[in-house]
């Protein structure tokens, strides 16, 4: 019961962000390399179902794949921190702290919420805002750029919150120090990956379409995939 909750609290959050933000598409469009991934040749299906920009034709695949590029993957976590704070607002003093108790035992005696939590976790670890910052300076309208992104912000504090919270926990994957330090050991071979990206879209975009240029940015997709085995 206290997961049908949690999971139509999150899908609310989840949705307000991606179909009740006008301007989000632009955003999503300009913020990810998704262009750039549709034309790459490792698919046997095109990134979209119809010849659409519409989020509803896009591809699960390419959609998970573009936020990995650009440090967010908000489809492995944005909604959580949300529902769990809407779960908790909506309760007296003694009742809150009996379901967070609850949120506690789940997280301890139920395998499948302990591997969500786990998977989650490792999202977030690979998730950087700061270079996440710099693929939202690709979108051109600075309004829509940092009312979205200061969405997104929030809702990454909150997701954190939640989850240490819930498992008692500073860090993230505190209960898995080997795959904690592996992300960390990556990371100063990925990051320089992102900003070469970033410039490299920022002047494919202004009209540098040059076969060159376009193979560059394509290195930089796959190694990226390649270093943060996230890929969609």
């Amino acid at each position: 019961a206290v997961m049908d909750s949690l999971s139509q609290l999150a899908l609310s959050g989840y949705q307000k962000l991606v179909y009740g933000t006008p301007g989000f598409v632009e955003y999503f469009r300009a913020a990810t390399p998704i262009a750039e991934i549709a034309e790459l040749n490792i698919g046997s299906r095109p990134a979209s179902r119809k010849a659409s920009n519409r989020i509803e034709d896009l591809r699960a695949i390419p959609w998970v794949f573009s936020w990995s590029q650009c440090r967010l993957a908000i489809p492995g976590w944005y909604g959580f921190g949300y529902a769990v704070s809407e779960y908790l607002h909506h309760a007296d003093r003694v009742e809150r702290i009996e379901r967070i108790e609850k949120l506690k035992a789940m997280a301890r005696d139920w395998p499948f919420f302990t591997a969500l939590l786990s998977n989650m976790e490792m999202v977030l670890t690979k998730t950087d805002l700061s270079i996440a910052s710099r693929y939202a300076e690709l979108v051109i309208d600075e309004k829509l750029r940092t009312k979205i992104f200061g969405e997104i912000s929030v809702e990454y504090k909150r997701t954190l919150d939640a989850i240490s919270l819930i498992t008692g926990d500073e860090t993230l994957l505190a209960d898995s120090p080997a795959l904690a330090q592996s992300i960390k050991r990556r990371m100063p071979y990925l990051d320089p990956l992102n900003h070469h990206q970033i410039t490299l879209l920022r002047r494919f975009r202004a009209g540098d379409t040059a076969e060159r240029t376009k193979r560059a940015i394509h290195l930089t997709i796959n190694g990226l995939a390649a270093g943060l085995r996230n890929s969609g």
